[in-house]
């Protein structure tokens, strides 16, 4: 396993700074200790629990910027529904997040093939259009993100020690 290290320093830091800023250091400190980018090969190197926390974050990150389609055209899809990503959220205790996963999971299953294929940027805006159904999931995550993040960073909390070493 990779030896993950977050300093106390950067704890305290991000007291002050919020939720964000105290997930956004544990991410930090993941993707340094695996060389930056989260492969097949550094998979390995990672508990589930770190694992998990890359998944959120990437979920975060593209549903945030382009909501669940650009999740699947960036071809994030088969790892946030292909894998047990939404029973860890509700495990975590994300129940509303775990649910949206759920749902989310049969649109994914239907049209990802579609939505995965390379498009001119005006044909990948069309996709918003065409498929209408993840509309209510984008708004929903952007107006819970919010409230994911602090449920997060709590179950980060309370489980710091599978997440990092602090020094």
């Amino acid at each position: 396993m990779k030896e993950v290290i977050v300093k106390e320093t950067d704890l305290q830091r991000t007291a002050e700074e919020g939720m964000d800023a105290f997930v956004r250091v544990f991410t930090e400190a993941i993707h340094t200790a695996i060389g930056g980018e989260l492969n097949a090969e550094n998979m390995a190197e990672l508990n589930a629990d770190q694992i998990t926390l890359l998944g959120y974050e990437m979920l975060r990150d593209e549903v945030m910027t382009g909501g669940f389609i650009q999740l699947i055209h960036n071809r994030y899809g088969d790892f946030i529904f292909r894998n047990p990503f939404d029973k860890a959220m509700r495990n975590w205790g994300l129940v509303e997040l775990h649910h949206m996963i759920a749902k989310t999971h049969r649109l994914f299953m239907k049209y990802h093939e579609e939505i995965e294929r390379d498009y001119t940027q005006e044909e990948f805006d069309a996709l918003y259009e065409k498929f209408p159904e993840f509309d209510p999931y984008d708004d929903d995550f952007v107006e819970y993100e919010e409230r994911f993040t602090e449920q997060v960073a709590h179950y980060i909390d309370e489980n710091i020690s599978t997440f990092a070493k602090i020094e």
